[in-house]
């Protein structure tokens, strides 16, 4: 089959994604055009003006196409099928969809009239009514090492809580929590944040609006700064740490962070805005707190208690980590036929 796939994200093959500190939308093309040519498939990516060069894989990177394809799919934006050959359209969407009731996104979306795969059930609820009907839902994988799953942890590990999300989404008030209720009654507990300027990838003005909340991440005790990591080192904090403390944001439409933590047994207290809540399993895999109030005392519990600990550690590694990309890009070609 042949599959074209425009992005105005940088070119980024697989091997590179992998082996980098990048965004999702990044991780996530990267890791379905490699799903797609390892399962045979002639795969062309429009991406950026340079000449035409192939991956590892096998993926050709390119500034056109031509002639046609079997299955087309434009990345975020509707716009891109303008530069796609004839074939069966596929709009791939990541962020909340309301901004496709702008006339610039719409027109080029109506006319191209493509099926829209969305995440799951909260981002679908974010598109216009007018395309709602043409929605599919194809839930992300993880990528290596969290798609191998965790390894059963044979003591509780100490009271060390991670954070690993952009530091916009819901960092500040999760210090503010942090100084007034969770360390004061878990003094000895840790907050490590896998977070960073470096998540914006050279975004100088984003860089600059996360630089307060940082700075009083650095300066709140209990707090340790860490940075964004590579994709090993965070798997191995994930075996050592006690939890994942993210109280969400309504922009999240599938959160990658929480996926991985809880692929690798790691239970996780959660706010319940954007995707979050779809995530884990309350009450087996982590806990959903529906305000602040619960969410210090989710925390501290967790943080304290070694059989509510195991619990949700074993309900997580139980779960495991769900689908891969290969069976994420097979239903994807299965909208080609």
């Amino acid at each position: 089959m042949r599959i074209v796939l425009a992005t105005e994200t940088p070119r980024l093959p697989a091997e590179r994604a992998l082996a980098e500190p990048c965004g999702g939308v990044e991780i996530a093309t990267a890791l379905l055009v490699r799903a797609f040519a390892r399962a045979g498939h002639d795969v062309t990516v429009l991406s950026g003006t340079a000449p035409a060069e192939r991956d590892a894989d096998g993926a050709l990177w390119a500034p056109e196409a031509h002639g046609r394809a079997d299955l087309v799919i434009a990345n975020r934006a509707p716009k891109l099928f303008r530069t796609l050959p004839q074939g069966r359209r596929v709009l791939w969407m990541h962020n909340p969809a309301r901004y496709l009731r702008k006339p610039r996104h719409m027109w080029p979306l109506l006319l191209a009239w493509p099926r829209i795969v969305v995440l799951g059930g909260y981002h679908r609820s974010s598109l216009p009514r007018i395309v709602a009907g043409r929605a599919i839902e194809i839930p992300l994988a993880v990528a290596p090492p969290f798609d191998g799953g965790g390894q059963e942890q044979a003591a509780p590990p100490p009271p060390v809580a991670v954070f690993a999300s952009n530091p916009m989404r819901g960092l500040d008030p999760l210090l503010g929590l942090w100084a007034a209720r969770i360390l004061p009654a878990v003094p000895e507990a840790r907050l490590h944040v896998f977070s960073g300027p470096g998540v914006y990838a050279g975004d100088a003005k984003l860089a600059a609006r996360a630089a307060p909340v940082l700075e009083r991440a650095a300066h709140t005790p209990g707090v340790v700064l860490r940075g964004p990591q590579p994709r090993e080192v965070l798997a191995r904090q994930y075996g050592r740490a006690r939890g994942m403390l993210y109280l969400g944001d309504a922009g999240e439409t599938f959160c990658l962070a929480v996926a991985e933590a809880q692929a690798m047994g790691l239970p996780c207290v959660l706010g319940t805005e954007g995707s979050v809540p779809e995530r884990i399993v309350d009450g087996r895999t982590g806990v959903l707190a529906p305000d602040q109030d619960r969410f210090a005392e989710a925390a501290i519990r967790l943080l304290r208690d070694d059989a509510h600990w195991r619990a949700l550690h074993h309900g997580a590694l139980a779960r495991g980590p769900g689908a891969d990309w290969n069976e994420v890009a097979a239903r994807f070609v299965e909208l080609a036929r």
